[in-house]
């Protein structure tokens, strides 16, 4: 199979070609040249572009989906670093299931008034203490 310029692997890919630049600087993937001037491509970046996807999507940073990838290229992936992140997605998926269940609650609260709803009131003392919502990312500042 022949390399494929810059628009194709975006067009197959649904990255923009900004997109596959930054990650080309960054050393996630690697053009094999230029015809004129376009990045030519291996046809294997679809792949190694679907695992940073997927990546992202987890919510693992660039940083740890680079070192997903042996120096060769090949995917070289930590199963305890993949555990750690399945946990951590638990412990966003219980908060939100919360928020959620929360919301869900305020919506239909028989009660005349939020402020007179008991259950609605526990909620609010959760959020101020940071007990309902999602967590926020190490070094993210707090909203004011």
């Amino acid at each position: 199979m022949t390399d494929l310029d810059i628009a194709e692997v975006a067009q197959r890919s649904g990255v923009p070609p900004s997109t596959l630049r930054f990650y080309e600087e960054k050393g996630l993937i690697a053009s094999t040249g230029r015809r004129g001037l376009r990045r030519q491509f291996d046809p294997g970046v679809l792949e190694r572009l679907a695992l940073i996807a997927l990546g992202r999507a987890a919510g693992f940073s660039l940083d740890e989906i680079a070192r997903m990838f042996a120096p060769d290229g090949q995917p070289s992936i930590d199963r305890q670093m993949l555990a750690a992140k399945a946990d951590e997605l638990d412990t966003t998926i219980g908060k939100l299931s919360v928020l959620r269940d929360s919301l869900r609650h305020a919506a239909a609260c028989p009660a005349p008034s939020h402020r007179e709803c008991s259950t609605f009131r526990r909620i609010l003392r959760a959020a101020a203490s940071g007990g309902i919502g999602v967590p926020r990312k190490r070094g993210a500042p707090q909203p004011p």
